[in-house]
Formats: structure tokens, C-alpha cells, sequence
């Protein structure tokens, strides 16, 4: 059964900071990897449930250019991670129709996690479900400088338009929707021009616990938005 949430309302594009692994874990006394493979497991959850309510294309924040000054075994952690996972996708791929991408800086990676991440974006470019964006190792202000940086070295002239088309994600259309858990309200560097018009939807649940009726609860707020793009 379908959930009740307007189909003509829905986001063409969520993009979500999945914030509040660390704490989910510490309540509970386990170690903040635990509570990134919580998220993680998470993550694959409701991809699933995104991809059935119709919605096109979805963004999150894995691992930011500021979450390398964790401790390094939680920086280990989410690299382990991150091969795990992607390993789970590129097995995947060959049974579900959904698309893969990534926006940050990958090159920081060792040799063996960037090789699967070109491996997902091969397996994957021609599919036609939900188009899965992943922010790994990202920036903001480092993705907008590495553009400006790169149109200076080609002499373009920089305007709106052709800084949007050097942006790493182009040109997958910008969040309609941000979702951030865990009970912070900013934005943490995360897509800071692609947001421009986004509406933003925080919530105090720790991502782990982020389930199905609190995205049918974040869709159904963003049905209710009037969206004026600075017009009346």
C-alpha cells in the first residue's frame, strides 16, 4: 500500500544530511562506527522506499572535507565502510535499476576505493531508477573553488550558468527538499549553492532512527510549501 502523500507534491530531488550516527551510538554504548553502519544500513532502507514513491533523485552527505579531522579510527571506520558498501552496490547493480554518483574531491582516496567508485558510475550510467548521489569527501566552498579555479585556467568568463555547469553534480537539477536529522539547523557546508531555493526540513531524530513514516512526515511538510522562488 502506498503511503498518503501527494504524488503531484513530491520533491523531484531530496537531498539529506544524515546527521546523528555518533550520538544514536553513544546512547547505546557502542563505538560511533556502529552507529555509522547503522546509518549506513539506513541509507539503503529508504533509498528503497525513495525510489517506490517515484521521487528522481536523491543526495547525501557521507563523509565531508571537515570529517577527516575525526579520531582515526572513526576515520577508518567510514572508509572501511565505504568499501563495504560500495562493494554491496556494485553487486547490486547487476539486480536493481538505480544510478550511482558521487560530488567531492575523490582523489584524497586510496587508489583501490576510487576504483570502485569508477566502478559503480560505469555499472550504473545507463540506469534509469533512482539516481543516487553520494558526497564523499565534500565541500561546498572546496567544490565552488575548485570551479572557479578551473574556468580561471580556461580563461571563461564565470557567470551563474557556467559556474553551475562545472559544479560536481551537474546536471543532475538542484534539492528541491533538504532533510537534515538530528536536531541541528545549518547547513555544514553542504551544497551551499545548489540549496539556494531549497526548502529546508530539520528534524531532532538521529539518523539511524530516520524510518518511513518520518520521511512520509518530512514529504508531507514539503507538500504544504508554497514555493515562490523570490517571487509573490
Amino acid at each position: 500500500m502506498r503511503t498518503t502523500v501527494d504524488s503531484r507534491a513530491l520533491p523531484q530531488h531530496v537531498a539529506i544530511i544524515m546527521d546523528g550516527n555518533g550520538r544514536w551510538a553513544s546512547k547505546r554504548l557502542l563505538p560511533h562506527n556502529a552507529g555509522h553502519r547503522a546509518g549506513a544500513q539506513n541509507l539503503r532502507k529508504l533509498s528503497e522506499e525513495i525510489e517506490r514513491l517515484g521521487i528522481k533523485y536523491l543526495t547525501v552527505y557521507a563523509l565531508s572535507t571537515e570529517n577527516w579531522a575525526r579520531p582515526e579510527k572513526e576515520v577508518q571506520g567510514l572508509i572501511k565502510l565505504m568499501h563495504e558498501y560500495f562493494q554491496q552496490y556494485i553487486d547490486d547493480s547487476k539486480k536493481n535499476d538505480m544510478k550511482l554518483t558521487f560530488i567531492g574531491d575523490v582523489s584524497r582516496f586510496e587508489p583501490d576505493l576510487r576504483q570502485k567508485i569508477e566502478t559503480l558510475k560505469t555499472l550504473t550510467k545507463e540506469k534509469k531508477g533512482l539516481h543516487v548521489t553520494l558526497a564523499i569527501n565534500y565541500g561546498a566552498r572546496d567544490e565552488l573553488a575548485r570551479a572557479a579555479r578551473k574556468l580561471a585556467e580556461e580563461g571563461t568568463y564565470i557567470d551563474e550558468e557556467t559556474l553551475t555547469r562545472t559544479l560536481d553534480g551537474f546536471p543532475t537539477p538542484d534539492p528541491d527538499l533538504l532533510i537534515r536529522t538530528g536536531g541541528e539547523m545549518r547547513l555544514s557546508n553542504f551544497m551551499l549553492w545548489q540549496l539556494a531555493y531549497a526548502e529546508m526540513y530539520f528534524t531532532d531524530i538521529l539518523w539511524p532512527d530516520f524510518g518511513k513514516k518520518d520521511l512520509n512526515a518530512a514529504l508531507e511538510w514539503f507538500g504544504g510549501r508554497a514555493r515562490r522562488f523570490g517571487g509573490r
